[in-house]
């Protein structure tokens, strides 16, 4: 049985850019940390947009530019970037089907046992995907290393990690 680790959009411009806060910035250790530590595989999600963001629904809805493909911002952390092993999943919104598909593959091949993520934002980007992987992958422990992660404010961290809970997603270190 494997171990995944999870690591979502651990990016620049969510940690001290465009779109940074100081949770953010204090979590960053932490999920350095848990990645060098983590004895299975870590795959990285990267949000990844185009110079045309601003025409987007997303665009519209939060105008602010953020994670241009290939801009600084987008880029992981320097330090998460440098334990990177296998290439990032790049996603174009909040959730990922194409990480959903990959982890679905993964078990088939060897059955997973537990997957957990990290990572930024917890109310959007990670439960978007703890949720998504709930649908692709019923049967595996999905589970928020809640100390790994930060919200767009620390209330709405709180309010992602007891929907998240509702939905039969661990949540690990809330503490």
């Amino acid at each position: 049985m494997q171990n995944i680790l999870v690591v979502v959009d651990m990016q620049n411009d969510f940690i001290d850019g465009a779109l940074g806060t100081p949770e953010a910035v204090a979590v960053l250790p932490r999920v350095v940390e848990r990645v060098r530590q983590f004895d299975g595989r870590v795959i990285f999600t990267r949000d990844t947009h185009t110079s045309d963001y601003l025409n987007t629904q997303e665009g519209k809805n939060l105008p602010v530019p953020h994670c241009i493909q290939g801009s600084y911002g987008w880029e992981l952390a320097p330090a998460l970037e440098s334990l990177r092993q296998e290439p990032a999943v790049d996603k174009e919104t909040f959730g990922s089907r194409a990480l959903g598909a990959l982890l679905r593959a993964a078990d088939r091949e060897e059955p997973i046992e537990k997957i957990t993520l990290v990572g930024l934002c917890t109310d959007i980007c990670v439960i978007s995907n703890a949720l998504l992987l709930k649908a692709f992958l019923p049967e595996v422990k999905i589970a928020v290393d809640a100390a790994c992660c930060a919200g767009v404010t620390p209330e709405s961290h709180r309010t992602a990690l007891r929907a998240m809970e509702a939905c039969q997603i661990a949540i690990e270190n809330d503490g």
